[in-house]
């Protein structure tokens, strides 16, 4: 298809012309079936909100096929109406548009559904099992057409995947703002989810995959290999020894990062993962070494590579739990483990139980959800019991954000020490949260527009430079974190970790983020990098999620569970200068266990891009930081009262610290009162 086909398919939006059908292409990984929620009224009302995007005359032959798909899959998804040109990031020139902001945004939806990219492609899934970009291709089809025919005077307004339309704004306001999931308190349960999505009106959204800001697995390979080499150095530092054996699951959009973080940090690791496509795609894009469906090889293999001191990731074609259990029978010295399955959606794809096969758990998830249910509670109690006896043996076991712990708890396994809380830490509260989060480090990302991998190597090469710079100048209690951040850039051209969008991650502080934003403005504005840059970030982040078992598991004031700081984050952004921003209930470890908050900004060499930078970046990075030096983190009021050094525009409300002994002494005090009143 040619460049002008292809930006006329665009311009068309919903065609005139009826598609034929397509037949059901199993070339791709597909969702699995959902299960089947709604009622007889209930899917009627499905099909009349999957009709309203079309033409009356369109509805005879497409409502038994839309039919026909929600009973089939559980899920209406249009695939007639996938489009025929090749999807992946083009070029920003590539793209019909009247707002080059608008064209960049193009270019990240395409790159979010990329098969290269996208766990379930045809389904419009980018990660995590239900990770949405639209609900249906109807969606994609039209807000593609918005988006290519917007000025700089309107803003696209998204409903969960539904463009509600465009609506008149100004240049200085977000291109688009976007919600996902945004469903009433009270109606968050994992069917309330299943339901609303199979009736069209939600959807879940993830975070990277419903603000278009997913890069592929590298996108949480940093923050991996952050988590990884960390613990590494905390078993070093509590036990001497230098740990070299690291067991985990999963290897699909996001877990797919670990074999390589895991080779970055220098140790061997094994994955677990029952999908063999999943396997497959980590194996050929190089991001896993090897691959195993024998335990008695693998236990072979594994004690070969740890005696000779290797450096190699394993994927385990098979379930975590026989996994575990094997490596626990065998007494294999395992120094870290964690788990980045699914979980925090268990009962639709995101956990396969031990004793089932990959198909069979797909038919039974659809066919008996509540005896999946029990076949998944079993197994997590199983693989509990396993990660129990290697713990004893001196393992470092942490909950990598998935809701492993959360969902474990929940099916009666034993994992709840005396005190009632979980036996082990949340990788957040030992590593991410004081090292990183609490001092303003997160995942700043950024995609070159060009497509030209020679422009992404120039970056890499200026924010290498500007890092090194803010190292020379750098505190005590932050060089470590630059220093490691300088080592990953200078390495991610070898570590080949682009998959799609020519895109790159690094760790930063606002200052960092500030600095190398603005040194790319610069740059694109003297034509040494060809086409604009897209900033970003992920949700695992200082600032931009409240989620109390994962980015805010260190905040200990008892606000861990209120969503302030991602909802102002979001308003924040959006009128200090991003080009598109959004707010989603769900992500990471679960539909109504977290908001997230998160942005766009296109740098196009302007001072206008100049100015946004400075303003929006300092409040992005600091929100948090705020709200953490408020719940007393210790690195988070250090980076507070260094920011307002810098900023005297900021000023921050600073905790006042109570003395320990002092409330102790008041509240043995009173007891002792109240039991002399009741005497």
């Amino acid at each position: 298809m040619t460049t002008i086909d292809f930006q006329q398919s665009i311009l068309a939006g919903i065609p005139e012309q009826l598609p034929a059908p397509v037949t059901f292409d199993t070339s791709v990984n597909h969702a699995p079936r959902r299960k089947d929620i709604l009622s007889d009224n209930e899917k009627k009302l499905a099909l009349r909100n999957a009709l309203r995007y079309f033409p009356e005359h369109f509805h005879g032959e497409l409502a038994p096929e839309f039919l026909e798909e929600l009973n089939t899959y559980g899920r209406i998804y249009m695939y007639r109406f996938r489009p025929k040109y090749e999807m992946k990031a083009r070029s920003i020139s590539e793209y019909p548009c009247k707002s080059g902001q608008a064209a960049a945004i193009m270019l990240m939806i395409t790159n979010n559904l990329d098969p290269t990219v996208a766990q379930h492609p045809h389904e419009l899934i980018t990660y995590g099992g239900n990770g949405s970009v639209f609900q249906n291709w109807a969606q994609y089809l039209l807000a593609m057409q918005y988006l290519a025919t917007m000025t700089e005077e309107q803003t696209l307004v998204l409903y969960s995947g539904h463009p509600m339309g465009l609506f008149p704004s100004s240049p200085e306001a977000p291109r688009v703002v976007v919600t996902n999931g945004m469903v009433i308190p009270n109606y968050s349960s994992s069917d309330d989810w299943e339901r609303f999505n199979a009736l069209g009106v939600s959807q879940y959204g993830q975070m990277t995959a419903g603000s278009f800001m997913y890069i592929g697995p590298q996108g949480i390979v940093h923050g991996t290999t952050i988590t990884v080499m960390n613990a590494l150095r905390s078993l070093e530092a509590r036990t001497g020894s230098k740990g070299r054996l690291f067991v985990t699951a999963g290897l699909g959009g996001m877990s797919g990062a670990q074999p390589k973080a895991a080779n970055i940090a220098g140790c061997v690791s094994v994955t677990a993962e029952v999908n063999s496509k999943a396997i497959e795609t980590r194996f050929s894009q190089g991001w896993v070494d090897e691959v195993s469906d024998d335990l008695d090889k693998l236990v072979k293999r594994v004690r070969e590579a740890v005696d000779n001191k290797e450096t190699v990731s394993i994927a385990f074609k098979g379930n975590v739990v026989d996994l575990w259990e094997r490596f626990a029978d065998e007494e294999i010295p395992v120094n870290i483990g964690s788990d980045q399955t699914s979980l925090h959606n268990p009962w639709a794809g995101g956990y396969y139980p031990a004793g089932l096969s990959f198909e069979e758990s797909n038919r039974l998830m659809a066919s008996d959800p509540e005896l999946f249910k029990e076949k998944v509670r079993e197994s997590l109690k199983r693989q509990v019991m396993a990660i129990n006896r290697l713990s004893e043996k001196g393992m470092y076991f942490f909950d990598y954000g998935n809701a492993f712990l959360l969902e474990s708890s929940r099916a009666g396994a034993d994992i709840m020490n005396d005190n009632g809380n979980f036996k082990y830490p949340s990788y957040v509260q030992d590593i991410m949260g004081p090292l990183c989060f609490d001092y303003g480090f997160g995942p700043f990302r950024w995609v070159c527009t060009s497509g030209k991998h020679d422009d992404l190597a120039k970056t890499d090469r200026i924010a290498a430079r500007v890092m090194e710079e803010l190292l020379k100048e750098a505190p005590k209690e932050i060089a470590q974190q630059i220093s490691d951040n300088l080592h990953w850039i200078k390495e991610a051209e070898a570590n080949q970790l682009v998959v799609g969008s020519q895109a790159r991650i690094l760790y930063a502080d606002a200052e960092g983020r500030m600095r190398i934003a603005e040194a790319f403005n610069q740059a694109v504005k003297e034509g040494v990098i060809s086409a604009p840059v897209v900033l970003g970030r992920d949700h695992h982040d200082v600032s931009g999620t409240d989620s109390p078992y994962r980015e805010t598991s260190n905040i200990y004031d008892g606000s861990r569970f209120t969503a302030d700081m991602a909802v102002q984050n979001v308003i924040g952004d959006a009128f200090r200068g991003a080009t598109w921003v959004s707010l989603h209930n769900g992500g990471g470890v679960g539909w109504g266990e977290v908001m997230n908050g998160g942005f766009g900004m296109v740098l196009d060499g302007s001072s206008d891009a100049s100015k946004r930078v400075s303003k929006m970046l300092f409040w992005d990075v600091n929100n948090g930081i705020s709200r953490r030096s408020w719940a007393r983190n210790e690195g988070a009021m250090f980076a507070a009262k260094r920011a307002m050094a810098t900023e005297p525009g900021l000023k921050i409300t600073v905790p006042r610290l109570a003395n320990e002994n002092l409330i102790d002494e008041v509240f043995r005090n009173a007891k002792t009162l109240k039991n002399k009143d009741v005497q």
